[in-house]
């Protein structure tokens, strides 16, 4: 998300930067470029517009004029002027003090609300919340079925609603379902319809004022551009929303939609979805997404990844066993497994401060590799695992066979292993000064 407008600011920024010394008539024609990136990136006309007139304000003035690193004192109005303009901090669900909280996720048909009802399910559970999906689309029969089986897939318990019951009473009931259960927090995924209509408004208002939700989401395709942002507006209008969430962020290379959201209507962005997994739903940072667009990275985001998916005890147990030179083909595994949780190899690079977005594209990463390297490790026996230096031509030969690979393919994974462990050896004794060849790709 938002490749293209980090490529064209990155342009902008080196150019300001080989001025050495800036000048008004140097930061007018960077920021004017600044406002063709933004309108490239399908951020609202107005909005665009404003934040161009903020920065300027600042940096043609003593703040920029007499720094010593003018062209860095730029990016960072920039940045901080970004950050303004997507809603300056995030802004949480707001759940506390009830016993029983409810989600309203409401949006047009086909911008993905079920789906991330069952992301939103995940992220409550890991907040401590028990969670209660209640399916409200009684036009679509698949709608109810889908809900079903996401909420059995994340063992999360979901209303048993049917086509033939009154949205609003489904919600009502379920209200008292949800106690029963010792659930805390429903989240009603309503029906939405292929354009806004006066049946489908109507049908809201009144769930809303017959459940008074705690929250009211709207939930809008990223990849619809400012049409997401005229769609809000118009839900806002109608059902005074808490904020919104953003789907498909991960398809959408512009991202005009989320820059522009908070200044056209007020409301924050709270969530934005960058895939297809459960866990694909990050809450909503502006000054991480600044800094990201900008290319200073996002470390917090990569932490909070990392710390999501790897268990705590097994890391300790990893560690030991990295000390002691006893980490495992199985261990190797295993620690992949993790990675792949976090997300695209590429992506998680992306959030590391220091890397160039040109290098990235250059680099040949793909996380098939790593479901290739999984396989040759599951078609060796716990003892080949175990024990790599038992693996000769004839147990390759076998795995390469098994794992629908080659013997190459095999040869290179156990050479990387085996570089590795080298690699560790010499660290644990006090002098690591390289991670090459540390990668198995």
């Amino acid at each position: 998300m938002f490749d293209n407008l980090s490529d064209r600011l990155d342009s902008v920024f080196k150019k300001l930067k080989g001025h050495g010394t800036l000048n008004e008539a140097n930061i007018e024609e960077g920021l004017k470029q600044v406002r063709m990136a933004l309108l490239e990136a399908d951020v609202n006309y107005k909005v665009a517009k404003k934040v161009i007139s903020d920065i300027k304000a600042r940096a043609i003035g003593q703040e920029v004029m007499q720094s010593l690193t003018p062209a860095q004192q730029v990016i960072k109005i920039v940045n901080e002027e970004f950050t303004r303009m997507m809603g300056s901090e995030h802004q949480d669900l707001n759940l506390d003090g009830k016993t029983l909280g409810s989600i309203m996720l409401v949006g047009l048909q086909g911008s993905g609300k079920t789906t991330t009802a069952g992301k939103l399910s995940r992220h409550l559970r890991k907040q401590g919340r028990k969670p209660f999906l209640v399916p409200v689309d009684v036009y679509r029969p698949a709608a109810i079925d889908q809900l079903k089986k996401i909420g059995k897939q994340l063992e999360v318990p979901v209303f048993d609603s049917s086509t033939d019951m009154k949205p609003l009473k489904i919600c009502q009931d379920a209200q008292l379902a949800a106690r029963e259960q010792g659930c805390d927090t429903l989240i009603l995924d309503t029906a939405g319809r292929l354009h806004m209509d006066e049946e489908l408004m109507a049908e809201l208002e009144g769930i809303k004022k017959g459940v008074n939700p705690s929250e009211i989401l709207l939930v809008a395709d990223a990849m619809t551009g400012q049409d997401a942002v005229n769609i809000a507006g118009s839900f806002d209008k109608r059902l005074d929303l808490n904020g919104f969430i953003l789907t498909k962020m991960d398809g959408d290379a512009r991202g005009g939609a989320a820059l522009s959201i908070k200044a056209v209507t007020g409301k924050p962005l709270k969530f934005i979805g960058v895939g297809e997994k459960s866990t694909a739903l990050e809450p909503f940072h502006p000054d991480r997404m600044a800094s990201r667009i900008l290319g200073m990275g996002d470390t917090l985001s990569f932490i909070e990844k990392a710390q999501d998916a790897v268990d705590q005890k097994e890391a300790k147990a990893i560690e030991k066993k990295l000390r002691a030179n006893a980490f495992t083909l199985e261990d190797f595994r295993n620690q992949m497994k993790s990675v792949r949780k976090m997300g695209s190899i590429k992506d998680l690079l992306g959030m590391l401060p220091g890397m160039n977005k040109k290098q990235l594209k250059g680099l040949n990463i793909s996380d098939k590799e790593f479901v290739r390297i999984e396989a040759i490790i599951n078609s060796m026996t716990p003892q080949e695992r175990d024990q790599h230096a038992i693996i000769k031509a004839s147990r390759k030969k076998r795995i390469a066979l098994g794992s629908g690979t080659s013997v190459q393919e095999v040869n290179k994974l156990l050479k990387s292993y085996t570089q590795s462990m080298k690699m560790i050896k010499k660290f644990n004794k006090g002098g690591m000064r390289s991670l090459k060849g540390m990668l198995p790709f």
